[in-house]
C-alpha cells in the first residue's frame, strides 16, 4: 500500500496480544501507521513483516517514565505525529481483598491507572501542537459494577474512568478529545484466567476490529456494540444481575453455600 504523508498515525499500548493486537491489526488493513507499545513485541514485530512501511514495535513498559517519553519521541521523530492514541495496557490478577498486598493493589494502579496518565502525559502536548487529537481510554465494565476477586482491576478502571470525564472537560475548549473505550468481554488471557464460560466471552479479535471501525470517534463513552452498552446499562439498573452473575467466585471460595435446583 502507498501511504500518503498524511497517513494518521495511532499509538496503542498493551498491544501486544489480546484486544490491543486486534485493534492494532485491524488499523493496519484500514491504512492507518501504527505504533504498538508494549514490554514483549513477537506479534507486533511479525506484523511489521507483513506492513514494514506502517507498523513499528516500541518495547515500553508503561510504568516508567524513561520508557515512555522515548516510545513516544520515537513515533514523533519517525512519522512526525500522533493522532489518536489508545491505553490499552493493563494487568489483571484475581485474588480476594484480604488475599492480596497493598504491593499487589500498587501495581495494578501503576500499569493500569498511572500508566494511561504517563502515555497521556507524553502525547498530549503533541497532539496540541498539532492542533487536534484523540485519547481513547480503554476501560472495564467491573470499574461500574464491580466483580469479587477484582477489586484492584476495578478500583483502577474506575479510577480511569473518573480520569476520563475529568481531563474531557478540561480539554472542552481545545480540539483534542478523550473518551472511555468500553470492550465486550473477550477470551483474552486474562479473561479466560477468571474461569468466565466461554459462551459468555468474545473474539478479540472481534472486539478489537469494531473498536477500530470506531477509531475517529469523539463520543464521550464508546461501546464495542449495543450488546456491550444494554448489558453494562442492565448491570448497573440492577445490581441483582451482577451478584447472580459472580456468585460462583464465593461458592467456589466458600463464602456462599451453594444454591440446590
Amino acid at each position: 500500500m502507498q501511504l500518503s504523508v498524511d497517513t494518521r498515525v495511532v499509538v496503542v499500548t498493551g498491544a501486544n496480544e489480546g484486544i490491543g493486537y486486534h485493534i492494532l491489526a485491524a488499523l493496519v488493513e484500514e491504512g492507518y501507521r501504527v505504533a504498538g507499545f508494549d514490554i514483549q513485541g513477537d506479534a507486533i514485530e511479525s506484523l511489521h513483516e507483513a506492513h514494514p512501511a506502517n507498523v513499528r514495535y516500541y518495547e515500553c513498559d508503561v510504568t516508567v517514565d524513561e520508557d515512555v517519553e522515548a516510545a513516544v519521541a520515537g513515533v514523533v521523530d519517525e512519522w512526525g505525529r500522533i493522532d489518536i492514541l489508545v491505553n490499552n495496557a493493563a494487568v489483571l490478577n484475581f485474588g480476594f481483598f484480604e488475599d492480596q498486598t497493598l504491593a499487589d493493589a500498587r501495581r495494578a494502579f501503576e500499569v493500569n491507572y498511572f500508566g494511561y496518565l504517563r502515555t497521556v502525559r507524553a502525547v498530549l502536548p503533541h497532539m496540541r501542537a498539532r492542533g487536534g487529537g484523540v485519547v481513547h481510554n480503554v476501560s472495564s465494565g467491573v470499574g461500574r459494577v464491580g466483580n469479587p476477586g477484582l477489586s484492584a482491576y476495578a478500583s483502577t478502571k474506575g479510577a480511569v474512568e473518573s480520569f476520563t470525564r475529568s481531563l474531557r472537560l478540561e480539554l472542552r475548549n481545545e480540539s483534542v478529545s478523550c473518551t472511555i473505550m468500553h470492550p465486550r468481554l473477550a477470551s483474552t488471557r486474562s479473561a479466560k484466567a477468571l474461569g468466565y464460560p466461554e459462551s459468555q466471552m468474545s473474539d478479540p479479535a472481534y472486539v478489537g476490529r469494531r473498536l477500530a471501525d470506531q477509531i475517529e470517534s469523539t463520543r464521550p463513552v464508546i461501546y464495542t456494540d449495543w450488546v456491550t452498552r444494554a448489558g453494562l446499562a442492565l448491570a448497573q439498573r440492577f445490581p441483582v444481575l451482577v451478584e447472580r452473575g459472580t456468585e460462583r467466585f464465593l461458592v467456589e471460595r466458600g463464602t456462599v453455600g451453594e444454591t440446590e435446583s
